[in-house]
């Protein structure tokens, strides 16, 4: 209890260092009783709890407290006309000094780690995050992410993997995903667009080559849609075909969410205290 005390007490008033932890709360010694501290706070034991006590049980607590807090966001607007839950799938690289952290594997001469997060958009509130070393290619945590059936995930062309897509599709999901400029696909069909919107082309389509028809048997949906606001073209894969074309683009560009809670986490010092 006391060294989660501790280190909520860090969190709250963004202290950046064990040492400025135990100095500002030794500073309030009279006060500590009545926070709940039972004995007294030192540097050495405050960091040998943080080293040696296993951290699941934070983070099944914390897993607790975001199913709370899911609950209470289950009737926000989501600004998007759908009756799915919608996700985006997103990694942050936090840099770390390498003669400290050797173990996070970056790059030759510096180390970082990566925070991979699956965002509820509607609260925008974070449903699994796990940590690697920065090394690790964002693909591979769509072997770990546990997604749910009648959702929607929406991510970055950076997890463009077929296979792993086609899970998705299996699982009676929905995935919303940039295309890359050499995914080679076959026009099967075409439907009408209204280009007034941004929506350029709304097609089903088939992949080709047989490695890539292995990995994903079935038909998926291309939409190529205009972002008026950055003069850029955006394409767009998806296993749904029955949302509308602008719909779809709506869903992607949700994503900024997972970018501000990102740009949240690390100005407001949570992580920085953490590594300290």
């Amino acid at each position: 209890m006391d060294q989660f005390l501790c280190m909520a007490f860090a969190q709250l008033t963004y202290r950046e260092s064990l040492r400025d932890i135990v100095t500002c709360l030794n500073s309030r010694r009279p006060k500590l009783y009545h926070m709940g501290f039972r004995g007294k706070i030192a540097k050495s034991t405050l960091a040998d709890a943080n080293e040696l006590r296993d951290f699941r049980i934070y983070q099944d607590f914390g897993y607790i407290l975001i199913d709370i807090a899911s609950k209470l966001y289950r009737n926000e607007e989501l600004g998007l006309d759908l009756k799915f839950s919608v996700f985006a799938l997103d990694s942050t690289v936090i840099d770390l000094c390498l003669s400290t952290f050797p173990w996070a594997t970056f790059r030759k001469k510096k180390a970082a780690v990566k925070i991979h997060t699956l965002l509820n958009i509607q609260g925008s509130i974070p449903t699994f995050i796990f940590m690697t070393p920065g090394s690790v290619h964002d693909v591979n945590m769509m072997d770990t992410v546990p997604f749910e059936a009648d959702s929607v995930y929406t991510m970055d062309r950076a997890y463009l993997d077929f296979e792993r897509l086609y899970h998705i599709n299996q699982l009676s999901a929905f995935f919303v995903i940039r295309s890359k400029h050499n995914t080679r696909l076959r026009r099967i069909h075409s439907a009408s667009v209204d280009k007034a919107i941004g929506v350029q082309a709304d097609q089903t389509v088939l992949l080709v080559g047989n490695k890539s028809r292995m990995a994903y048997p079935d038909s998926l949906r291309r939409v190529r849609y205009h972002d008026a606001k950055r003069n850029k073209r955006l394409v767009f894969l998806t296993n749904n075909f029955l949302l509308p074309a602008k719909t779809i683009a709506d869903i992607y560009r949700s994503r900024w969410k997972v970018e501000l809670f990102f740009k949240w986490l690390k100005q407001d010092g949570l992580v920085r205290s953490h590594a300290a």
